[in-house]
């Protein structure tokens, strides 16, 4: 139910239908107070946090959708590795229908525990675990690894139950910024909330104040049925193409195959869509391309002409000295 008045309201958002903004406006206006109450009381200690016994990096954003955390995450724990740490991440398993504590293989069930664990795990090889409460997933994650010396929360900055040594906010720059909260906007906290997190990442062309901008790229795809055939943009050529994308930002998929020089027909799900094989009997093509993400949900029917594109996040390398630093003095 919570997932169709999203869905519903997100449309409207689009629509900028004028009606339903002056219901929403008035809810708006009380989910902030709410928040900013709430986020109080955890800083003056009416509500407590608790600490994991290591560090804890929480990756989040203030805006609804797609901003490029999960290639952040991916980003982070490759880089933290290659730094002696080892990391491990908790997520709650944004639409998981498993709401316990429970570990997330590269192989686990992406209805059950989220797309995005799923895609974290496949690629890092790292522990993930999922579940609604953070601080117990983070306990469950570490005594099964005790190796684990360093935590990533994905998707966390408004989970003040955890406490956290940094905060890390990834905003996607092509999103425009509006004042209004949920309901009647997609912002989760207001914009005054990124004066207060340690490092800001702008997923984009453009940047704002003082952040570390975050490009994403890929050129070479693989074939969902058998991985070890990958093919590039050319060998594509003179066959009919057909993109799908059921994620935060499809366009900005779209226009990164755009760039390889791909000509293809785009199809759009909403984000996190649960894909059946039906869904795909439907598509008619000689190859069909898909993101990593929609990926996870498709290999269990994939066939031959199925194919992914992979991206990696490139980021300023003095980012992770200024997360190494950071961690040093806190700990």
């Amino acid at each position: 139910m919570r997932q169709l008045l999203f869905e519903f309201i997100s449309k409207a958002w689009k629509r900028q239908n004028v009606l339903l903004y002056l219901v929403l406006i008035p809810l708006s206006y009380f989910y902030r107070l709410v928040t900013s109450i709430r986020r109080s009381a955890y800083r003056h200690g009416i509500l407590k946090s608790k600490a994991l016994p290591v560090p804890v990096i929480v990756v989040g954003n203030i805006h609804i959708g797609g901003s490029g955390k999960t290639p952040f995450v991916i980003w982070l724990v490759e880089h933290l590795r290659a730094l002696g740490y080892q990391p491990g991440v908790i997520s709650r398993g944004y639409k998981g229908a498993y709401r316990f504590v429970s570990p997330v293989q590269a192989n686990s069930d992406p209805v059950v525990v989220g797309d995005e664990p799923v895609l974290i795990a496949q690629r890092t090889a790292c522990p993930v675990w999922v579940g609604a409460k953070r601080v117990d997933v983070g306990h469950a994650l570490l005594e099964s690894h005790p190796k684990c010396n360093i935590i990533i929360s994905d998707d966390g900055l408004q989970h003040y139950s955890l406490r956290r040594d940094i905060e890390i906010a990834v905003i996607d720059t092509t999103n425009p910024f509006t004042h209004y909260l949920i309901p009647a906007g997609p912002l989760r906290e207001p914009i005054s909330r990124l004066n207060t997190v340690d490092f800001i990442i702008c997923h984009g062309e453009q940047t704002i104040g003082q952040s570390y901008q975050m490009r994403l790229e890929g050129a070479v795809f693989y074939n969902l049925q058998d991985p070890l055939q990958t093919a590039t943009a050319q060998d594509f050529k003179g066959k009919t193409i057909k993109a799908l994308a059921g994620i935060g930002k499809p366009e900005r998929f779209f226009t990164h195959l755009q760039k390889l020089g791909l000509s293809f027909a785009s199809l759009s799900f909403e984000d996190h869509h649960e894909f059946t094989a039906g869904d795909i009997s439907q598509i008619d093509s000689d190859i069909l391309i898909m993101t990593e993400k929609d990926a996870v949900k498709c290999k269990l029917f994939a066939q031959a002409h199925f194919w992914v594109l992979p991206v990696q996040a490139t980021i300023d390398a003095g980012l992770i000295h200024a997360i190494q630093h950071k961690l040093a003095v806190t700990h």
